[in-house]
């Protein structure tokens, strides 16, 4: 079965090697009768005769582990929309246009899938994932003794990128995907394997700890709602406003709502709370530090 699709990409890549050349006048042409008339005939014309542009860049892309029969067919889709946005008044040539949608196309299909964790989102980014390897062999060439610190900042100089990016760009290029699960050692009975996600502690609550918080909130809030019942309309109306509102209103705007002094709100603040307080307490001692 691989032996018929290396077989039949090879005769693919053949043909479009061996598909004739397009003059200037013609691709003209051809690109008018496509934009104007919809001729489908010019357009695969079209399309065939840059298929060996494709080939061209998708090699340049070799070295970042993904088959060269998906980065062709990437780089086919550019080819197709470049050739559906080409504007043939323009004094430029179709394969100048064409191939800027071919590598970038082919670029994300590798940012995509060359790695599980998503990275390379920003223009600086992308430029500095598709430019590292080779920036850093050249430095390498011209001075051979430069330190990995040096080398980073001359990268980050380069391209106007932060050296901490060189630097974590770097790391991921230089190893592959690791999954957590990946066993890293075993007890020696052949049955407890400790895996990568042993090492990881989070900070988060156990599941057992959740459970808990929210019975022990629901707790509460049926104590408050009882307690809350020995409040009359204007004791309720403060208490609320004052301890279970997202911005707290001051005694002053209370006072001025209820048309009495923030002095006599804050006195009627007071014994509300210690009114919820005593009939927290008779409902659960443990709650009498709530309103603390």
């Amino acid at each position: 079965m691989m032996k018929n699709i290396s077989d039949a990409q090879g005769l693919f890549i053949k043909n479009a090697m061996n598909a004739p050349y397009l003059e200037r006048d013609d691709e003209h042409q051809l690109a008018l009768d496509w934009k104007n008339q919809q001729d489908q005939q010019a357009y695969n014309k079209l399309i065939t005769a840059h298929m060996r542009l494709v080939i061209s860049i998708a090699a340049k892309f070799k070295n970042y582990g993904l088959s060269s029969s998906d980065l062709i067919q990437e780089g086919h889709i550019g080819l197709l929309e470049a050739a559906a946005r080409f504007d043939p008044d323009r004094e430029v040539r179709f394969s100048t246009y064409a191939t800027w949608w071919i590598r970038a196309s082919i670029q994300d299909y590798i940012l995509r899938n060359w790695s599980i964790v998503r990275g390379g989102t920003s223009s600086a980014q992308k430029s500095l994932f598709f430019n590292l390897r080779r920036l850093r062999a050249k430095l390498y060439q011209q001075d051979d003794i430069l330190s990995e610190p040096q080398i980073y900042q001359q990268i980050s100089d380069t391209l106007g990128i932060s050296k901490k990016d060189v630097e974590m760009m770097d790391s991921r290029l230089s190893g592959g995907d690791v999954s957590m699960n990946a066993p890293v050692a075993s007890e020696g009975d052949g049955q407890s394997i400790t895996q990568r996600q042993d090492f990881f502690v989070s900070d988060a609550p156990l599941p057992e700890d959740i459970v808990s918080s929210d019975m022990d909130s629901a707790h509460i809030r049926d104590h408050i709602k009882i307690a809350f019942q020995c409040l009359n309309d204007r004791e309720l109306h403060i208490i609320k406003a004052r301890k279970f509102c997202d911005q707290s209103q001051t005694l002053e705007s209370l006072g001025q709502g209820l048309g009495i002094s923030k002095e006599r709100v804050r006195q009627i603040e007071n014994r509300a709370l210690e009114k919820v307080k005593s009939e927290l307490m008779k409902q659960d001692q443990s709650l009498k530090y709530f309103f603390s």
